[in-house]
């Protein structure tokens, strides 16, 4: 998917999801933010150390069948050398924090569909990364699956007690949630290209209670009609 017009700057600790049609160039921004695809002109800086990876997480949870959910959460630490005590300890710490401490001998096929991502959110959160790159996570989940996996997220890159936060790219077809998570909703366009943003003004830590609110509702309708004019856009051109 080629790009075209696409300006877009990120704060450190910010959260922004991308929002639009199919097609428009999403995970492209993703795979080239990640280092998986290279651009063929124009120019991408990230604020990372050389050997840093950002954490991936896909829309499937991609995890190794044969091997048990603690062994795929382990793999990014075996590849970088680490020691098996670190190992563990590490492992032990993202399990704990996706509420999967219980499950880590279970196998992939022994996981309903919203366990699975919890063990993918895992094996990104084991590498601590300050970058988190999500594609359509949560697209193929149940509503109260997918509000449940909002908030383990927002734990995870938003963490109380002053620690300090990452930085999230996320991509959804989910205003509701691009709203909910985020502190600015990107929307694209075809053919790969930004055609607005609007501003998420609404304190974190945010819970259920967030969605009922009258200030919620008008930024899913003002993030909807820029989508349905993304959509005209995209049309027309």
């Amino acid at each position: 998917m080629a790009l075209a017009e696409v300006d877009l700057r990120i704060a450190s600790g910010e959260f922004v999801s991308l929002l639009g049609p199919s097609g428009c160039g999403k995970s492209t921004v993703l795979r080239l933010l990640s280092g998986l695809d290279t651009p063929t002109s124009g120019t991408i800086s990230r604020d990372l150390p050389g050997d840093e990876v950002p954490g991936y997480v896909f829309q499937d949870a991609a995890l190794m069948p044969w091997a048990s959910v603690r062994r795929n959460v382990e793999l990014p630490l075996l590849l970088r050398g680490e020691r098996p005590a670190q190992r563990r300890e590490r492992v032990d710490a993202a399990l704990s924090a996706v509420g999967l401490a219980d499950s880590a001998d279970a196998v992939p096929r022994e996981l309903s569909g919203g366990m699975r991502m919890r063990a993918s959110l895992a094996r990104a959160l084991v590498t601590s990364p300050r970058l988190w790159l999500l594609d359509e996570p949560f697209g193929a989940l149940d509503e109260i699956t997918r509000f449940a996996l909002n908030q383990t997220l927002l734990s995870l890159c938003k963490p109380a007690g002053g620690a300090t936060p990452a930085t999230a790219v996320f991509v959804t077809h989910s205003v509701y949630e691009a709203v909910f998570l985020s502190q600015r909703v990107v929307v694209m366009a075809r053919p790969g290209r930004v055609v607005g943003e609007v501003a998420i003004d609404l304190p974190y830590p945010r819970d259920a209670s967030l969605r009922t609110t009258p200030q919620f509702a008008a930024l899913c309708a003002r993030v909807s009609d820029t989508l349905q004019r993304a959509s005209v856009a995209g049309a027309s051109a």
